[in-house]
C-alpha cells in the first residue's frame, strides 16, 4: 500500500485494492483546539488527584500533610501523574480507535501512513516524543515546526511513529443508513477477494457487528470503487481496533479480511450451534 500527497491538504492512500482513498489532514487550528481540550482535561485531572490525595492524607495520619506521607504514597502520586502527563494520549488513542476526548470533538484522528488503525506502540511512540515537540513548554514551538516542514504535516512523533493526523470526512462515502436501505441486489455471500488469514478470536464480536459486515458484503456491489472502498475502510476499521489481528501487510485487502471474518465466524457459530 503506497501513500502520497496530492496537495498540501490532502493525504491520498491507495487501498490493497488499487483504489485511492483521500483523506483530509487536519489543519493546525483543529490540532490545537483538540490539544487544548486534552491538556484542560489534563489539568482538571491534576487538580482532582492532588485534592483527593490530601483528603485521604486527613484520615491515614499523615498529620494533615502530604508532605508527611510514606514513600509510598509519593511513588503512586508519580505513578498516576506520569499516566495522567504521559499516557492520557497514549491511552485514549489506542483504546479509542486513534482518538482522544478534544480529537473526537473536532473529528480528528491518528491514523498509520497507510491508512490502518494505530497499535499501542505508534500511540506510545509519537506520544512519549510529545515532550520533545511540547519545547518550550508550553508553546509546542518544535511541533509547529515539524508541521509546517513536513508535506503531510506530521510533528516529530508523528514522523517517527510513522503516524498522520486526519479530519474524519464522512461524505465521502455513504452513510450506513443510505446503502443498507437499498434494494439487494447480491444476497448471496461470495469470495470476490483473496482470503486474508489473521490472527483473532472473533468470537469477540458481537452479533449486531458481525451484521454490518454481512450487510455491507451484501449489498456492496451497488456501490462504485471508490464510495465502496470507503465503505469497507469505515466497516473494517473499527474491527482492526477491536481485535487486533495480526495478518500479512502483503496479502491484506479490507474485502478480503471482512469476507474471511464473516465466514470464520459463520463457520464457528454453525459449529457451535
Amino acid at each position: 500500500m503506497s501513500a502520497a500527497l496530492a496537495t498540501e491538504e490532502t493525504l491520498i492512500i491507495e487501498t490493497p485494492e488499487r483504489v485511492p482513498l483521500h483523506f483530509a489532514l487536519a489543519s493546525i487550528g483543529n490540532r490545537f483546539l483538540a490539544c487544548a481540550v486534552d491538556h484542560t482535561i489534563q489539568a482538571l485531572s491534576i487538580g482532582v488527584m492532588i485534592v483527593a490525595f490530601t483528603i485521604v492524607a486527613n484520615y491515614i495520619s499523615f498529620e494533615g500533610k502530604l508532605t508527611n506521607a510514606p514513600k509510598w504514597v509519593y511513588a503512586v502520586l508519580l505513578i498516576v501523574l506520569f499516566l495522567l502527563l504521559s499516557g492520557y494520549f497514549a491511552i485514549f488513542e489506542w483504546l479509542w480507535n486513534g482518538q482522544t476526548p478534544g480529537k473526537r470533538w473536532l473529528k480528528l484522528r491518528v491514523i498509520r501512513e497507510d491508512g490502518r488503525p494505530i497499535t499501542f506502540f505508534e500511540a506510545a511512540v509519537r506520544n512519549l516524543l510529545r515532550n520533545f515537540d511540547i519545547m518550550p513548554f508550553p508553546f509546542y514551538s518544535i511541533g509547529l515546526i515539524s508541521v509546517f516542514a513536513s508535506i503531510k504535516d506530521q510533528r516529530v512523533g508523528d514522523m517517527v511513529a510513522g503516524t498522520v493526523v486526519v479530519r474524519e470526512r464522512e461524505t465521502e462515502a455513504p452513510a450506513f443508513a443510505q446503502v443498507f436501505a437499498s434494494p439487494v441486489s447480491d444476497p448471496a455471500l461470495r469470495r470476490s477477494f483473496h482470503p486474508v488469514p489473521f490472527t483473532a478470536n472473533v468470537n469477540e464480536l458481537a452479533e449486531s457487528e458481525i451484521e454490518v459486515v454481512e450487510t455491507f458484503l451484501r449489498r456492496r456491489w451497488d456501490l462504485n470503487d471508490v464510495p465502496r472502498q470507503w465503505m469497507a475502510w469505515r466497516v473494517a476499521m473499527p474491527l482492526l481496533y477491536k481485535l487486533r489481528p495480526e495478518y500479512d501487510r502483503a496479502a491484506f485487502t479490507y474485502e478480503g479480511f471482512l469476507e474471511e471474518l464473516l465466514h470464520r465466524y459463520r463457520e464457528h457459530h454453525r459449529f457451535v450451534e
